[in-house]
């Protein structure tokens, strides 16, 4: 499973950006995708998660700015992200976890200037 990421930029704070990811696998069979992002000097961190059944999970520090949707159609899942706060810069990647291999992109770089 290859899977390759986009939309990541500069954005100013309060502003927003969304992030895609196509995989080139079928989505909608049984898995997980989700989106992590990694500050400079932290831990990999979850965002956010989807399910094949369309079930979404989400780190608290970003519920109510950013939503992860999906188009099966597309093979695409999508990371809208609002209100953006300098906190929210880091590398994103997205992630495809179908049991019991997991997938990574190789990530986009967000940057939010305050």
């Amino acid at each position: 499973v290859q899977l390759q990421a986009s939309g990541g930029g500069l954005v100013q704070a309060g502003g927003s950006l969304r992030l895609s990811c196509l995989a080139s696998t079928d989505i909608s069979r049984i898995n997980i995708m989700g989106w992590y992002r990694q500050a400079p000097g932290k831990q990999r961190e979850m965002v956010a998660q989807i399910t094949y059944a369309g079930v979404t999970n989400y780190a608290e520090s970003v519920k109510g700015r950013f939503t992860i949707s999906r188009d099966t159609g597309k093979n695409t899942v999508y990371l809208q992200m609002n209100s953006l706060q300098s906190e929210d810069t880091a590398v994103y990647y997205c992630k495809y976890t179908r049991p019991p291999n997991d997938y990574w992109g190789q990530g986009t770089k967000v940057t939010v200037s305050s």
